[in-house]
């Protein structure tokens, strides 16, 4: 596809590491997620939660049911115009995207991985969830990890990392994470402060001169020391060491807490376990793959703009942390695979059509199908009704298809939605309309049920009834 000449791309990605405490979600995650910020509006939201209660009960409902953060942050951002794109979960550490609608079409290739690290790798306590994706054509990979705690376990934190680096995709053809374009590694770190006495350090933070305790940062020290690491960046550590602290409090750790044969335990030094890093790839060696590219060009790269932890929120012995990013880059594909649109008016009045055309090169499927979304979707699931792109076509040329949609499976109430195209070979949604307006049905809604009710009574072939439907759609 013909790139050469596009404008720079600017994308702002918003991070979250957060080690939650098997807490239930807050009231409210406004200031988390910078949802009253004034500056460019973010395009996609990476969160990465650690010891998500993982009891076997709430496990097991996870399973068959979205978990209660993912519902709750599927509540607060899809009014907001923004998708679950993708997520993975291994007992507590759970990762997940969200993206806007707009820039759906152009994230491609998703896949997702997880790696046990805990009890020789045999236990799913300490790891690291990834997903990873192709953006504008740009590879890029995220990874939640939760690593061994406790001040002496400097190797084992290390030795974890690199196994989890050693980890591959499933799937042809896809770079191993460091292979990624661009690499962003956060959660749960447990580096402490080595060396320094805990009234020292506590001495340094309430003085807000955090700047003595980076040396003794054990994963200052070891990117200094260990190449696997040398490549990594991050941010200043200008905020309070986020762990460990007093429930509900900016204060650290006075709980007299009780150890075997009813000893004392030491309490617990401050430190920055919650870190956000990131790697880009030698730049002219990516560019020099790209023949769009000069080997001057930077194709992509990556501006940190903001790093900060957030003390208001107590639900755990941990404070959340945040990173804001810039990333620029040269699209390597700027059209979509599929653009389609609704074709005159639509109401539950009488059948609907669609009109869709693909570029040359795009890899269709029988099991390809069409979905209606309200435009506050929370993701791929969500849809309100759906047609095969080939048992449901009607008429056909060189340029475009046409589907059709029955007049029984358009919502009555009317409302604002959307259609996305979804490619089963590429286990995405790779077209998206313009949002488009139902007209309210004329006549009574059958029995005076709401609206989704009556619309899934009268749609044959559910999905959701466990039928032969939902395993074709490939979701």
């Amino acid at each position: 596809m013909e790139t050469a000449g596009l404008p720079t791309k600017e994308l702002r990605l918003h991070l979250v590491t957060w080690n939650v405490g098997t807490a239930s979600p807050p009231p409210d995650v406004t200031s988390l997620l910078q949802l009253n910020s004034l500056g460019p509006t973010t395009d996609m939201y990476i969160i990465g939660l650690q010891e998500v209660n993982s009891r076997i009960t709430n496990f097991l409902s996870d399973l068959a049911f979205d978990d209660p953060w993912s519902v709750f942050f599927m509540t607060v951002l899809s009014p907001l115009g923004y998708i679950k794109l993708s997520s993975v979960r291994m007992q507590g550490l759970l990762l997940l995207i969200f993206v806007k609608h707009i820039h759906l079409p152009f994230v491609r290739d998703i896949h997702t991985h997880y790696t046990r690290t805990g009890l020789y790798g045999y236990w799913g306590n300490k790891g690291g969830v990834s997903i990873r994706m192709s953006l504008f054509g740009h590879t890029i990979c995220f990874m939640n990890c939760h690593l061994p705690a406790h001040m002496e376990n400097t190797e084992q934190r290390l030795d974890d990392f690199e196994k989890i680096l050693e980890m591959q995709f499933e799937g042809e053809d896809i770079p191993s994470p460091m292979d990624h374009e661009i690499l962003f590694w956060f959660g749960d770190l447990n580096f402490r402060i080595a060396d320094y006495g805990i009234h020292f350090v506590r001495e340094s933070i309430n003085n807000k001169r955090f700047n003595l305790l980076w040396e003794k940062d054990q994963l200052n020290m070891a990117k200094k020391k260990e190449v696997f690491l040398k490549e990594f960046k991050e941010g200043p550590l200008q905020f309070k060491p986020t762990y460990k602290f007093d429930l509900y409090s900016e204060v650290y750790d006075t709980r007299e807490q009780k150890s075997l044969f009813w000893f004392n335990e030491k309490k617990r030094k401050p430190a920055w376990t919650d870190r956000i890093l990131w790697k880009v790839k030698n730049l002219c060696e990516v560019a020099s793959k790209e023949s769009e590219f000069s080997e001057e060009e930077n194709p992509i790269s990556v501006t940190l703009n903001n790093y900060v932890s957030h003390m208001s929120y107590g639900i755990s012995d941990h404070k959340p942390v945040t990173g804001t990013f810039k990333l620029e880059m040269k699209p390597l594909v700027s059209d979509p695979l599929v653009t389609l649109s609704p074709e005159g008016e639509w109401s539950a009045e009488h059948d609907v059509f669609i009109r869709y055309s693909t570029v040359p090169e795009f890899p269709s499927s029988a099991w390809d199908w069409i979905g209606l979304f309200q435009v506050t979707f929370r993701h791929v699931n969500d849809y309100v009704t759906y047609a095969w792109v080939e048992d449901d076509e009607i008429s056909s040329n060189k340029d475009s298809k046409q589907v059709y949609m029955s007049a029984s499976e358009i919502p009555k109430m009317g409302g604002e939605f959307l259609l996305c195209y979804y490619s089963n070979n590429l286990q995405s949604i790779v077209g998206i309309s313009e949002p488009f307006q139902i007209q309210p049905s004329k006549t009574p809604i059958e029995g005076d049920l709401p609206e989704e009710e009556s619309s899934w009574l009268q749609k044959p072939d559910n999905p959701e009834s466990g039928g032969d439907s939902e395993k074709r759609k490939g979701i």
